[in-house]
Order: C-alpha cells, then sequence, then structure tokens
C-alpha cells in the first residue's frame, strides 16, 4: 500500500515538476532595434561634439590646421545646418528659421562660441525629435534627397546614415584639431574625467 502511495504521489507531482524545468517563456523581443541603434549612435557622437565645442576656448574658433580647412566656427556652422536639413528629411517636420539662417557660412563661422554652441545644441535636439518620431517600419520609406526642389528621393535610412556618419566624421575632425591644438579630444579622457 505504502509503495502505491508514493507512486501515485510521484504521478501528480511529475507534470508539476516538468513545468517548474520548462524554459521560461522569450522575453518580448525589444522593437525597433534598428532606429533605436542609429539614436544610440546619433546621441554618442552629438555628444562628443558638444563636449568639444564646449571645451574649446573661443579664441580658437578660428583655428584650422591648413588655409584650405575649415574653421572650428565653421564646423560648427556647418553641423548646425546640415543637422537641420538631414532632420527636416528623416522626420519630415520643418524647422523655423530667421534672418540670420540664411547669412553667407563665411560669416556665421565667425559668431561668437556661445551662439554658434548653442545653435548647434539646438540642431541636435530637433534631430533627436526627428528620430523619436521614426520605427523601423519607416525606414524604408521614400524621402526628399539632394539639393532642394530637386525630384530625387532615397530610403530614410540613407539619409539617417547620412546624419550619424556626419556627426562621427566632423567629431573626428575636430578631434584632431583637438590634439593639434595640445588638447586631450572628449573621448579619449578617462570616463571620470567626462
Amino acid at each position: 500500500m505504502k509503495g502505491i502511495r508514493v507512486l501515485a504521489m510521484a504521478v501528480a507531482c511529475f507534470p508539476a515538476a516538468l513545468l517548474a524545468q520548462q524554459p521560461p517563456a522569450p522575453a518580448q523581443r525589444p522593437t525597433n532595434l534598428i532606429v533605436q541603434s542609429f539614436r544610440d549612435f546619433g546621441g554618442h557622437y552629438g555628444g562628443l561634439l558638444l563636449a568639444a565645442f564646449d571645451s574649446i576656448p573661443p579664441s580658437r574658433y578660428g583655428y584650422r590646421p591648413t588655409p584650405p580647412q575649415q574653421s572650428i566656427g565653421y564646423i560648427a556652422q556647418h553641423l548646425e545646418n546640415a543637422n537641420y536639413v538631414l532632420c527636416e528629411r528623416i522626420g519630415g517636420m520643418q524647422h523655423r528659421t530667421g534672418p540670420k539662417d540664411s547669412l553667407a557660412d563665411t560669416i556665421k563661422a565667425t559668431w561668437p562660441k556661445d551662439t554658434l554652441v548653442a545653435r548647434l545644441r539646438a540642431s541636435l535636439s530637433f534631430c533627436g525629435d526627428a528620430v523619436a518620431r521614426l520605427d523601423d517600419a519607416t525606414l524604408t520609406d521614400a524621402v526628399p534627397a539632394g539639393p532642394p526642389g530637386s525630384e530625387r528621393t532615397a530610403p530614410r535610412v540613407r539619409e539617417l546614415l547620412y546624419l550619424v556618419t556626419d556627426l562621427a566624421e566632423h567629431y573626428s575632425q575636430l578631434a584632431s584639431y583637438m590634439r593639434l591644438m595640445g588638447m586631450i579630444p572628449p573621448s579619449a579622457l578617462s570616463r571620470t574625467n567626462r
């Protein structure tokens, strides 16, 4: 009798024991992994650019290693403009412009450091809002590409690639300038010094 009870208990407990050994249900796969990757990459390089521009003294904004190269001020105004052009396409949004926006790039490049950095920061914020509107399913949608007024289109992901590679490329340029001036670029600082 005792053996039958033990057997009955084992049979009754066996399904519960099996359930306990089942692997947990797979976690819900995160959505928009591609857009999130672009957001992370752009945020990283945007942050490094702002840290670099913040750390360069205002008196050095006219610096360029050789006459044909862009000055630090020119890089800042170029990034602002490129960010707005690309992020308008990416997010289907328009940013408000003012009379100063139509000035020549060479004039904008000579603006005070505080103005250039504030305008760059605003353009990066605009881009953050544009990218936040995206999901992975919209990356193949056709968006305007090429010069204004052209009929060219491209997949949205191409413009997103342009944005993040432009940020990385110009950070690399600025980091090189900083080293030539005897400064340490933000990415070369230890995490405790950032």
